[in-house]
């Protein structure tokens, strides 16, 4: 009914015959709590009433029938727990709302039939694992203002062929794209100074990125196994290649190391 304010923690979970949720009209749910729903599997569609805030921590995880989440116009929500929507292995696009300023870590994991999602400007952080293994994503647009994006947020996204990074980005963590299979060519930003280790690891179809000059150094197995990969340039800014950078690049057939690398590390 509209007048429920809260739905608290693990209410729901484990309801795995339950099919359907319908909010009350003019609804005045604020919040669904940790595992509200976890785990009800025969769930297929959700909408969220516009008045929700905050949806917690595993709220929908393994909720493995869901296929469409709605929210109300003018929604209100603000943050999406850690793992909110893990496991929900049917759910195939989303649409984030505007007011939306904080995505937990693990929150679309194993989303394998997600293919597109939008993700509102007013987000700053690509948390850890937050889109990792859904292998059915092709494209994603990170807007203008995200300053981070954590290790393996897009890990073994195979499908991924086309991303766009802002200016705004001065940190990518580890293993970022590992295992992007389909990606072609990446623009690092500007602001970006270390290629962490791994984070282009495994993306057989790899063939353009732009380095940008002011990056220090390319860590441990960032480039392993570019096997499309034919020639890199490295900026002068470069101070330190780390072990197996470059290991299994079995195209490469060129590259321009600067003057002022001082070390070329062994693993």
């Amino acid at each position: 009914p509209s007048n429920v304010t809260s739905i608290d923690k693990e209410v729901f979970q484990g309801c795995n015959s339950l099919k359907s949720v319908t909010f009350g009209e003019n609804s005045q749910l604020t919040s669904i709590g940790d595992r509200a729903f976890s785990e009800c599997s025969s769930l297929t569609s959700i909408v969220i009433p516009a008045s929700v805030t905050s949806i917690g921590d595993n709220a929908f995880r393994g909720c493995s029938s869901l296929t469409s989440i709605t929210f109300g116009e003018s929604s209100r929500l603000t943050s999406i727990g850690w793992a909110a929507f893990d496991e929900c292995s049917s759910l195939t696009s989303i649409t984030l709302p505007e007011s939306l300023i904080r995505i937990g870590d693990y929150a679309f994991t194993e989303c394998e039939s997600l293919t597109e999602i939008t993700i509102p400007k007013g987000v700053t952080n690509i948390g850890i694992n937050t889109f990792s293994d859904c292998s059915s994503l092709k494209s994603i647009a990170i807007p203008e203002g995200v300053t981070r994006i954590s290790r393996k947020a897009f890990f073994r996204c195979s499908s991924l062929t086309d991303i766009t990074l802002p200016d705004t980005v001065t940190e990518m963590g580890e293993s970022v794209f590992y295992g992007c299979s389909s990606l072609t060519s990446i623009a690092i930003p500007e602001r970006v100074t270390f290629v962490n280790g791994s984070m282009f690891d495994w993306c057989s179809s790899l063939i353009d990125v732009k380095i940008p000059e002011g990056v220090t150094g390319i860590g441990a197995y960032a480039f392993r196994g570019c096997s499309s990969m034919t020639s890199i340039t490295l900026p002068a800014s470069v101070a330190q290649i780390d072990g197996s950078a470059f290991s299994e690049c079995s195209s490469l057939t060129s590259i321009t190391i600067p003057e002022g690398v001082t070390y070329i590390r062994q693993d």
